[in-house]
């Protein structure tokens, strides 16, 4: 005789849960080669300069006209995802989609011709970054960011994902970040020990797509009305803006992806030159992801107490004080101890951040009529990859006011000052930007409700 599965019950809210640990953990692999494609393309100017031979300001140039197609894709993969009429659903046929490109790409971004002129490198470099990030890492994560709303409509499910996702991202980007170039330098440290390690990851990320293909769902109808799947792009914009949870959402994230480009790009700089051992940059950085990786293993006994919003707005208000600390001392044990701090906030906003977005758009859907998750997803990974670029541009722009100089191996008083401010108050800043947002981030007292109402087919008004 057949075990019969135990009931799920209601959440807290009352509303139906519907996964079980396999689900979690099917749906958390999406996250692999997400990290995988991000965080090689950060390795791409190391190895394109010294694998390759290829001239910095080129390949910079190419990758940042890449890094524009890709911010301006997630619109338009937004409004294909929504107007998406597959019997497969709306988001899942991409993951399978993308399974075979993904495994392509990947390899493609290391089999530079080094035969070739530095014109049709040039082109080579910049049509293998904009298939790689504007076209299969949009077409997976635009989908994959809308799936959380498609698969639950549980708001602690949601929570729950976006910690299984954020575990599996970090374990992404550390190996990456720890043992990539350990790896290929045991391999030989040359242009083939790197296409090597790429095919691994590129089977990686091929098989997490097929799995999270077959092992997801999209159990919550949206927008099922004719007219709602023709809203007209500047339309379903204007919709959004209409969404004030959508707003503190998006200017929260673009805050965070601001903070995080500035931050760890100032942090090597920070060590080398205000504590003045470069050699100090693994522990800091090391800490900070350890302490957020150990955080999210209580986060999903937090979110169950203090629910989603409040879990994000503590975890900022706690990696202030870590940034505040920082800003007010260069000692090695205390900037240690603030990297543990910090690394407890990122990890109680990494888990959080983006169960909150949902249940803003599944909101939005119930205050407008109006079903937009591709949009509202697509439009604030938009908003996250320009907050990245101009933060990762405001470091350059604050170390030139300070008078930073890459020559000299002692800098001067205005250009440590640049630095700390880079590492230490900016993110502040965008820390207290975080916390006021979710201050009046109160979508939970409507949630219920909202649920209710969609599961009936029923609209704000109706």
């Amino acid at each position: 005789m057949a075990k019969t599965k135990k009931e799920l019950g209601l959440d807290s809210m009352g509303v139906q849960k519907s996964m079980r640990l396999t689900d979690y953990l099917g749906d958390g692999l999406g996250q692999l080669p997400l990290n995988i494609m991000s965080c090689l393309v950060g390795q791409l100017t190391y190895f394109y300069t010294e694998k390759v031979g290829l001239a910095a300001g080129m390949v910079a140039t190419m990758l940042l006209i890449a890094k524009i197609f890709d911010a301006f894709s997630d619109l338009a993969m937004g409004k294909i995802m929504d107007n998406g009429k597959s019997p497969k659903g709306k988001c899942r046929p991409w993951f399978a989609r993308m399974a075979i490109p993904a495994f392509v790409s990947i390899v493609l971004l290391f089999t530079v011709p080094k035969n070739m002129g530095s014109g049709l490198q040039a082109a080579y470099v910049l049509i293998t970054n904009v298939l790689i990030t504007a076209i299969v890492y949009t077409a997976v994560a635009i989908p994959y960011s809308a799936l959380m709303a498609i698969r639950t409509e549980s708001s602690e499910e949601r929570g729950k994902m976006g910690i299984f996702r954020a575990a599996f991202g970090y374990i992404a980007g550390m190996v990456i970040a720890i043992l990539l170039i350990p790896i290929t330098n045991m391999l030989g440290g040359t242009q083939s020990a790197w296409i090597k390690v790429a095919v691994v990851f590129s089977l990686i990320s091929l098989l997490s797509l097929l799995i999270l293909y077959k092992t997801s769902k999209e159990n919550v109808q949206i927008a099922e009305k004719s007219e709602d799947e023709n809203v007209p792009f500047v339309e379903g914009i204007k919709i959004l803006f209409k969404n004030k949870y959508w707003l503190l959402m998006v200017v929260s994230l673009f805050a965070m992806y601001f903070m995080m480009s500035c931050f760890f790009g100032s942090a090597v700089y920070f060590t080398m030159y205000n504590m003045g051992n470069d050699g100090y940059y693994a522990m800091v950085s090391n800490l900070l992801s350890i302490a957020q990786i150990a955080t999210l293993f209580i986060t999903p006994f937090l979110m169950k107490k203090i629910s989603k919003r409040n879990l994000f707005m503590g975890g900022m208000a706690v990696a202030t004080v870590g940034f505040v600390l920082s800003g007010l001392t260069t000692s090695y044990s205390l900037i240690c101890l603030s990297s543990v701090i910090k690394g407890i906030g990122f990890g109680c906003g990494g888990a959080s951040m983006f169960g909150c977005l949902q249940d803003a758009i599944t909101y939005g859907e119930w205050y407008n009529g109006y079903g937009t998750a591709g949009m509202g997803n697509a439009a604030s990974s938009f908003c996250m990859k320009v907050g990245s670029g101009i933060g990762t541009a405001a470091l350059g722009w604050i170390l030139a006011a300070g008078g930073f100089d890459a020559q000299l191996k002692v800098q001067s008083a205005s250009a440590l000052s640049s630095i700390a401010v880079a590492f230490a108050w900016v993110p502040v800043i965008t820390s207290v930007i975080c916390v006021i947002c979710m201050a009046f981030f109160d979508v939970d007292k409507y949630y219920g409700k909202v649920v209710e109402d969609l599961s009936q087919g029923k609209h704000r008004g109706e």
